[in-house]
Formats: structure tokens, C-alpha cells, sequence
């Protein structure tokens, strides 16, 4: 089992325009609803890849009703915990006539201590069965800080694979327990030292400054440009297939999917990180986050190029 965790899953809607103006009425010419968040990605992509997932977090209302119905639908192991609040909303744009995508997110709201106490109780319950914890995306609002860095700790006491999707303070409280893996992207990772990165050099030392505050191994996902991953030895650099896109939001999430399920096989990091960039081009085939075919997959690997680089 992999337990996914994140506080702030979401009712995602897909809107698809021919040609979008500003200021005017617009007509979508494909509407699309469906259950993301970026644990909720996570626990999709690997469900799609064959592996029993857990989902925990937090959902309320209406909308998380409607989540739980969609992940249950989808063979996903449930844990939420139910507050008062209504699960945010997000909506993703789709211009064809641009080639854009523009993602409108509503921000989460806070949870109650209570609610908190709760969740750790049912991490602590679950992790003693799980091979690896997946932690993904940020807080809510006045959250503990140090969420990750607790559930990081659990996860080593029981013998499973920490991995810390994050960036910022909740990374850096992360460090302190030594996660086996850390998995921001390019911006995430220069917001979390503090400084521009400007060329591969500048993100290799970065990388390297977070193994040295705890991280075992570190992959830095970067959009349409290379992927790096460092295991306090090695850098490799990952160049993904080539594709025509139809929706990138999530690859991200696909891409740390991927990457725990080859880790868990075994394979060194380079190698799952092969899979995993085949995993998240194969989400951006797709218009709804969080959604793979493994038959993409498995051909898109074919074309993914993995180089040990020299530094």
C-alpha cells in the first residue's frame, strides 16, 4: 500500500475554448469535471499504474462528497477527514487557437486543530501498512509547519519510503527528518533557498545544498525543459519524450507517481526517473490532471533519454 497524503484536494473542472478573448462571452466547447489536488493526482496516476493507494487529507461539503465518489469509484483506498469546510474548486483553461492552459485556483481554508489531530491519528493507523508516504502540495492556511517533518518520521519508524512533494518552510521543516526523496520543481526549489537558479550549475549546487540538510535524493522537475535528479552521487539529467500536449497540469504529480512506483521496484533513480517522465508526459495526453494510460506509458519510456552527467 502507498499511503498519498495532502491537505488541499480539490473538484477540478476542464474548460476547453476554440479561441479565448478577455472581456467577452465564451462559449467552451468541452466542459470536463473530475477529483485532483495534487495527492489526489498522485493516488490517481498510481492506481492507473496497478498499485493499492490510500487517499488521506481533508474534505468537506458538498464538493468533497463528490471527490469521495470518484476516488472510490476508482478502487482508491479512502481516509479523509471530513470538516466543515467545502473542498476548493479549481478550473483549468484550455485555449486551442494559443495552445495555452491557465489554471484559476481557489485557495483552501483553514482547518481547525482538531481537525489536524485528527489526520495524524489515521497516518499514524496507516503507515505501519504502507511501503511509502507521499506527500504532496502545501498546507492550509495556519496549518502545522511542521506537518511533513512529522509524517516524514512516522514513515522511517514504519519501515516506508518517505517522499516530500513541497517547497518553502514546509520543505525545509521536512529536511529534519531525512526523507528519502524530495521532489520540488525548478521555481519551488529556488523559492526554498532563497535565490534566482539561472542555469543548470546554479540548480545542481541547490540540489546539492538540500541532500546536505537531510534530503537522501532530490529530483528537480522543470516543465518542458530537463528533468535532474542527484542521489548525494550521482546527477542525471532526464529528457523527456516528445508530445503534443493537450493539457500539462498535473504532469508534475504524474511525474512523482512514476517516480514511486519504479523507486519501489528497486531500480536506481536515474531509472525510475525514466518512467516517471514518461509517466508525466503521458498525463499531459489527457485533459484532466491526474490521468494516465499505462499503455502510453509504456511507450512513451521508449522515447524518454536518460544522461549520467559529470560533475
Amino acid at each position: 500500500m502507498i499511503l498519498c497524503l495532502g491537505t488541499t484536494p480539490a473538484v477540478q473542472r476542464v474548460m476547453v475554448f476554440c479561441k479565448l478573448a478577455l472581456e467577452v462571452v465564451n462559449r467552451a466547447v468541452i466542459t470536463l469535471d473530475g477529483a485532483a489536488g495534487k495527492s489526489v493526482n498522485v493516488a490517481k496516476v498510481l492506481r492507473a499504474l496497478g498499485e493499492p493507494v490510500v487517499a488521506a487529507g481533508f474534505l468537506g461539503g458538498a464538493r468533497g462528497r463528490f471527490v469521495r465518489h470518484l476516488l472510490e469509484a476508482r478502487g482508491i483506498d479512502l481516509d479523509f477527514v471530513t470538516v466543515g469546510q467545502n473542498t476548493r474548486q479549481c478550473i483549468t483553461v484550455i485555449d486551442q487557437a494559443a495552445g495555452t492552459q491557465t489554471e484559476l485556483v481557489e485557495e483552501s481554508q483553514p482547518v481547525a486543530p482538531e481537525g489536524y489531530h485528527k489526520l495524524m491519528w489515521r497516518i499514524q493507523r496507516r503507515v505501519r501498512n504502507c511501503r511509502a508516504v507521499v506527500m504532496s502540495g502545501t498546507i492550509t492556511p495556519g496549518g502545522p509547519g511542521d506537518l511533513y517533518l512529522e509524517c516524514t518520521r512516522m514513515a522511517q519508524a514504519a519501515g516506508a519510503l518517505p517522499i516530500v512533494d513541497a517547497h518553502g518552510p514546509a520543505l525545509l521543516e521536512a529536511l529534519k527528518g531525512r526523507p528519502a526523496l524530495v521532489k520540488p520543481n525548478r521555481a519551488e526549489l529556488a523559492a526554498t533557498v532563497g535565490r534566482e537558479l539561472k542555469n543548470q550549475a546554479e540548480v545542481v549546487s541547490a540540489m546539492r545544498e538540500l541532500c546536505e540538510r537531510g534530503a537522501a535524493r532530490i529530483v528537480v522537475t522543470a516543465g518542458k525543459e530537463p528533468t535532474l535528479a542527484f542521489d548525494g552521487r550521482s546527477v542525471w539529467q532526464i529528457l523527456a519524450p516528445s508530445i503534443v500536449a493537450l493539457n500539462p497540469i498535473g504532469s508534475g504529480d504524474s511525474f512523482a507517481a512514476g517516480l514511486v512506483w519504479r523507486l519501489l521496484r528497486g531500480e536506481d533513480l536515474g531509472e525510475a526517473c525514466r518512467w516517471a517522465s514518461a509517466t508525466g508526459a503521458a498525463n499531459a495526453l489527457t485533459m484532466m490532471p491526474g490521468e494516465v494510460d499505462r499503455k502510453d506509458v509504456d511507450r512513451l519510456v521508449r522515447g524518454t533519454r536518460v544522461v549520467k552527467l559529470k560533475h
